[in-house]
């Protein structure tokens, strides 16, 4: 995708949502870590639903901590790989309560290197909760950007590396929120709604799926 398609790209998703924030809910940046942390393989749905009575009892890494693993597992027990988050989740508040005064160090190696938290989930805490340009490529943002041709890349690394270096500066603070909303909206993995795409004449996918009746894309 040209330069020029790309500022125009960012620049009608941002007209269709002037202020993107992530879906997941939370009361500060604890629990952001926390639910993002929980959010691998699930649906923002299915933790919001999770920790909806977890985060009115839990709102510290100290409270995590005193929560207990079987206890942590009984809230969050209805999403995927529910026992390797607790055990990390635990661990990790652990961490901050014992190196960091129980606070989130505003740090993306630091982040980085706390249990169960990959450079995705960083990028996701350090964007959302410290208003760094970060890039959190999940899936809906590997396929948008290699469908759309805005950035190819054979995986996540190389995908965020071009939406890094190709992002123009109005756009990089909530690039990645448009770009998670459209993959899981209107972009999707097997049925595409490009009928309805706001971007789909500067999109490089040749299939584009027709909509109700046949309409056009």
């Amino acid at each position: 995708m040209i330069k020029a398609n790309i500022f125009e790209f960012y620049r009608r998703l941002a007209e269709d949502n002037p202020e993107p924030e992530t879906e997941l809910a939370y009361g500060n940046v604890y629990q952001l870590l926390v639910a993002v942390t929980c959010s691998a393989q699930s649906t923002d749905i299915g933790v919001n639903k999770a920790t909806k009575e977890l985060f009115k009892q839990v709102k510290t890494p100290a409270q995590m901590v005193a929560l207990g693993l079987d206890g942590l597992k009984q809230h969050i027990k209805t999403i995927g790989l529910y026992n390797n988050k607790a055990k990390n989740v635990i661990a990790l508040s652990q961490i901050l309560v014992d190196e960091y005064d129980g606070e989130v160090p505003a740090d993306r190696d630091k982040l980085n290197a706390l249990p169960g938290v990959g450079r995705k989930t960083a990028n996701v805490v350090m964007n959302c909760a410290f208003g760094a340009e970060t890039f959190a490529v999940d899936t809906h943002i590997f396929r948008v950007g290699n469908r759309t041709g805005l950035a190819p890349g054979k995986n996540v690394e190389a995908v965020e590396k071009k939406l890094e270096k190709q992002t123009p500066a109005p756009f990089r603070l909530g690039a990645h929120h448009w770009l998670i909303l459209h993959g899981r909206y209107i972009c999707k993995a097997r049925t595409p709604e490009c009928w309805r795409c706001p971007v789909a004449d500067l999109c490089r996918f040749k299939k584009k799926t027709p909509g109700p009746g046949g309409k056009p894309a």
